[in-house]
């Protein structure tokens, strides 16, 4: 096989219509523009969401809501959990590590789902309120 002989495969491609080439074509006089108007003459267009001067839907809704992207990069890490790792200094990098958190995660949360009973040492994972009473209880700290 060489490179001039690639072809597309069957049914991929459709022939392109040939425009103005007379009424037998079926497109011929107006090229399938249809009659009058700013779509029928050449270099005629107006912007997406154009409603002719009338106040475009997009500027007639109210602006609403947001949708955080670094929300979605933020793990929950469940007490539980924290329980299964064998270091006592636990950060970022050790959840990763320890396959706790997706490699991908920039920050972490810990929530109190579940329960703890070993000490160990937080750096910079941030917890709830619950979640720190149970980590202190425990005999663990939680470092900014």
């Amino acid at each position: 096989m060489r490179l001039n002989e690639l072809k597309p495969a069957e049914g991929s491609h459709r022939p392109a219509k040939r425009v103005g080439r007379g009424p037998g074509s079926g497109l011929g006089k107006t090229a399938g523009r249809g009659m009058n108007g700013q779509k029928s003459r050449s270099g005629g267009y107006h912007k997406v969401g154009f409603e002719g001067g009338q106040m475009p839907l997009q500027r007639r809704l109210p602006k609403r809501g947001f949708r955080s992207l670094v929300r979605r990069k933020v793990a929950e890490v469940r007490l539980h959990e924290l329980q299964k790792i064998e270091t006592g200094d636990i950060d970022l990098a050790v959840l990763k590590a320890a396959g706790v958190v997706k490699h991908d995660a920039i920050r972490a949360k810990v929530i109190a789902s579940g329960s703890i009973d070993r000490a160990v040492v937080l750096r910079g994972v941030s917890t709830t309120r619950g979640a720190r009473e149970a980590i202190e209880q425990a005999g663990g700290k939680v470092e900014a």
